[in-house]
């Protein structure tokens, strides 16, 4: 088996989608059909040089001969049968009639391919055996009467043949098996087949026979004498295979290995006598030259004059050599006791953090702490700081700032999506591709033992099979344990209590517990409007002129404008959104000039629409002419906002329906203040039947964003109160804050947050715990400006705030 033309087509019709309807296969049904069908008596002649078709086996076939082409292209475009017939001899360019075999194939043209090199591949399916009567036509090509012959049938319930038939398939499975030229694909092909006449035709055309072989196969009419023959060669050339299987293998074990390697070694030390050095003890020299000037301890020093004799040792071709030639630089090029100098002026550090960051006045503070312990004491372990905060505040870049007001290399490191504890802890060097943690690589690249280690979204932190890196990180972010830090590639301790690492996280719920509690946790606010204006004049809009390649007289935005794009165009803590937003406006002015069009230098207000479209505009507060809506504040992760709380009342039994994608914290405390307003219904001088008798149903407007947290306590408390009494909530009012069943109103956090979003909405006064007075003060006064505070400690001191004696418009009687 396995002529390289069928290969080449098995290839074709298996392995490739364009032709897939090609399969070389055919069923018992099938087959049975093409037995029963017509064919014209007088067929054009195609003559093979090489080959044999046999009924229902598909092949391609080269067409070269002048004869051959007008023939095919002529069938194609008719009914696209044709009779195939072998050469007698194949060296024969111009064969006549008389050069022919009698016996053929008709055949059908399945497709004709044109060929990059000019020639053509006519894919042809076998259909009968036929035997050529004579010739009816010469030219332009070899027409014949031909006879189709009947087949002589055997019987399909014997033993003896079906035995014979599954023998074939075996030794075919057997010889494709063994055979390293034959793809193994081949043998679901043989698999597939069902009918038993096709089996054998196929194994026939595939087999390892010449052209005359194949003809007497395929001139054989008794298929029970077919099979024989089909099934003497087939363990002919399972013998030959054997054979040839057994002389290659026992060549093989003749070349002894010893002798080999002995021969290759010769080899190399003639190779490195004509080029002078051995590789090796050059290695050997270099390294212990570069350990000579490192101001490593002994334990160090021991270690690697240990390993390097181990290399001494090895073998130079065996594949431990380059493992232990890549650690060895390792520990040479990692800093040990190598420390840059502290630049130690707190006035230039404190110019570098003002010239980098506005805002961020309490952040600024620590930092200069730090950095004047340090230069009182001299030196010291470095803390861990943790920056938290929302997207976009200059996380981040804060730890740049730190590095350059020090004077150290800064090293950032991405922990987002990070699952993998090697990732910090290293590979053990045994281990193919064994490589050292991401914090030792960082240490070798900054070249000095302490540089700015910024440890980014340290709250993204994975975990999997393959360990917690989160947990691997506790030893490296304790100032207790870091200055022996254990590697698993290097193998010894590595000093990191002179690196400064800072942390930065968007969410520290999501940071594991021990981690957390080593990190020296800093809040980074989001950005009031007014610093929002000032960043994006200081920052945002030179560098947006600088990267776009155009010049600051060419564009100029007023501080009105930016206040317009800040409060309709964003909704964030950070600037990013208004990095992008101020971008846009530079690369519309930088097309402008590219294309030498006019235009204003200032960016109007009107010009916002043209350039961004339509922005969102604010949350503005509404009025207090409906009973039950009340307005709240909320922190969310982009900073503050304002929300309604909405009540509405209907006959029933007292059911309560929530709505408005809300949170189980939120949920519960609607229910305390519904439990609280019907246990304390006589201070609203109502019937506490009333509570039996009709349905409540509390929304919080904007459905599609989820809501959760106690600081609508107080809120939702209003919001019925005001819904059962029917009274106006006061004018331009916000509260926040949490309550206890006993009334009580707790404190909650965002504070800063929540208050400028209510200064933007246009409230005047806000109600808060009275524990909360302390957040306020923190704050500058110049944001507080047209807001009056109410610090509250119980519910009824809300309700007498909040709730008028004004009845609303169209009022519901509750009853």
């Amino acid at each position: 088996m396995g002529d390289i033309h069928d290969i080449d087509f098995f290839d074709l019709t298996v392995g490739s989608e364009s032709d897939a309807e090609f399969i070389p296969l055919i069923t018992a049904e099938e087959e049975e059909n093409m037995n029963k069908q017509k064919f014209p008596e007088d067929l054009p002649i195609l003559p093979l040089r090489n080959n044999v078709l046999f009924p229902g086996v598909v092949i391609p076939i080269t067409v070269g001969r002048d004869k051959s082409i007008k023939l095919i292209q002529e069938a194609n475009k008719g009914n696209k049968i044709i009779g195939v017939v072998s050469q007698k001899n194949q060296e024969e360019e111009s064969p006549e009639f008389s050069d022919l075999h009698q016996i053929g194939t008709v055949a059908q043209i399945v497709r004709l391919l044109k060929m990059p090199d000019g020639s053509s591949t006519v894919i042809i399916q076998g259909k009968r055996r036929f035997e050529l009567v004579q010739p009816t036509q010469t030219e332009p090509y070899m027409r014949a009467k031909v006879k189709l012959l009947k087949e002589k049938s055997f019987d399909k319930k014997s033993k003896e043949m079906n035995m014979m038939i599954k023998t074939i398939k075996d030794l075919a499975l057997q010889i494709i098996r063994d055979s390293p030229n034959i793809p193994s694909e081949a043998s679901f092909a043989i698999g597939n087949i069902d009918s038993p006449t096709f089996l054998v035709n196929f194994i026939s055309s595939n087999m390892n026979a010449d052209v005359s072989k194949k003809q007497e196969m395929l001139e054989e009419l008794d298929m029970e004498k077919r099979v024989i023959k089909v099934l003497e060669h087939l363990n002919l050339e399972i013998q030959m295979l054997e054979m040839r299987n057994e002389i290659q293998s026992k060549v093989r074990k003749d070349m002894d290995r010893q002798q080999r390697e002995y021969f290759l070694q010769q080899q190399m030390r003639t190779i490195q006598d004509e080029l002078g050095d051995n590789p090796q003890e050059q290695d050997v020299h270099d390294l212990s030259d570069r350990a000579i000037v490192k101001k490593w301890d002994e334990r160090v020093s021991k270690l690697f004059y240990k390993e390097l004799d181990k290399l001494q040792r090895m073998n130079p071709q065996g594949a431990e050599y380059n493992v232990q030639l890549n650690y060895l630089d390792l520990v040479l090029d990692l800093p040990w006791g190598e420390y840059s100098k502290d630049n130690l002026d707190l006035n230039r550090a404190k110019k570098i953090l003002e010239r980098d960051h506005y805002g961020l006045e309490k952040v600024k503070e620590r930092i200069l702490e730090y950095l004047a312990v340090l230069k009182l004491k001299g030196n010291m372990k470095s803390p861990i700081l943790c920056f938290y905060g929302p997207p976009g505040v200059g996380k981040t870049s804060l730890g740049k700032s730190i590095a350059e007001a020090l004077g150290r290399k800064y090293i950032r490191m991405s922990l987002g999506g990070l699952h993998d504890e090697s990732e910090i802890r290293g590979h053990r060097k045994t281990y193919i591709g064994a490589m050292p943690g991401r914090i030792m690589q960082n240490i070798k690249k900054a070249g000095i033992s302490n540089p700015v280690f910024v440890l980014d979204e340290i709250d993204k932190l994975g975990r999997s099979n393959h360990g917690d890196p989160s947990s691997a990180l506790l030893e490296v972010l304790d100032p207790e344990q870091n200055n022996a830090f254990y590697d698993n590639y290097v193998e010894t301790e590595f000093d990191l209590s002179r690196v400064m690492f800072v942390a930065t996280a968007n969410n520290l719920a999501e940071v594991q517990g021990p981690l957390r509690d080593r990190m020296e946790i800093i809040e980074v606010n989001g950005y009031t409007i007014e610093e929002k204006i000032e960043i994006a004049k200081r920052h945002l809009l030179p560098k947006q002129i600088e990267e776009h390649g155009i010049s600051k007289k060419e564009i100029s935005i007023d501080k009105i404008v930016l206040e317009k794009l800040v409060m309709e165009y964003t909704n964030e803590s950070g600037v990013r959104s208004l990095s992008k937003m101020i971008a846009k406006l530079v690369r519309n002015r930088a097309r402008q000039i590219a294309m030498e069009e006019s235009f204003d230098t200032k960016i109007k207000k009107e010009d916002l629409f043209t350039i961004l479209g339509a922005g969102r505009g604010r949350t503005k507060y509404e009025n207090n002419e409906v009973a039950g809506v009340v307005t709240g504040l909320a922190w969310t992760s982009v900073g503050g906002d304002i929300l309604f709380i909405e009540s509405s009342i209907t006959k029933g039994k007292g059911k309560l329906t929530l709505t408005g994608n809300l949170g189980d914290v939120m949920k519960e405390s609607a229910v305390i203040a519904l439990e609280f307003l019907k246990a304390h219904s006589s201070w609203l001088n109502l019937d506490q039947e009333v509570f039996d008798k009709h349905n409540v149903h509390i929304h919080v407007p904007e459905g599609a964003t989820p809501k959760d947290g106690p600081s609508a306590g107080i809120t939702m408390l209003t919001s019925l109160a005001s819904l059962f009494t029917q009274k106006r909530v006061k004018a331009n009012l916000a509260m926040t804050g949490e309550i206890t069943l006993r009334g009580e109103v707790l404190p909650v956090g965002g504070i800063k947050e929540k208050i400028l979003a209510a200064k933007r909405a246009g409230i005047k006064e806000i109600i808060l715990c009275e524990k909360n007075k302390n957040d306020i003060e923190e704050i500058k006064q110049e944001y507080l400006n047209g807001l009056t505070f109410h610090f509250v400690h119980h519910m009824h001191e809300v309700l007498e705030i909040a709730l008028t004696k004004e009845n609303v418009k169209n009022p519901i009687e509750v009853k």
